[in-house]
């Protein structure tokens, strides 16, 4: 059985501001600030700098990239550039 303890420790930060989160607006804000949240949490357990790969994924011109160079952007993939 996997134990998941990792995932829990680094979702803490939502849970605890979980009543500020009922408003983001709309339910795409919502699904967007998800996504974002997940993102971050990625980024922690994969030791890697959130904003510098944030940053540097957005700054990316990914209409230019062949389809299979994409997942090399997610932060499980990222080398630092």
């Amino acid at each position: 059985m996997h134990d998941n303890n990792a995932i829990e420790r680094c979702m803490r930060n939502v849970a605890v501001g979980q009543k500020n989160y009922l408003f983001c607006g709309s339910h795409d804000a919502a699904q967007r600030a998800g996504l974002l949240y997940s993102s971050l949490v990625i980024c922690k357990l994969n030791n890697v700098n959130p904003y510098n790969w944030l940053k540097a994924a957005l700054s990316r011109d990914i209409n230019e990239m062949p389809i299979n160079q994409i997942k090399t952007l997610l932060p499980y993939n990222w080398e630092s550039q």
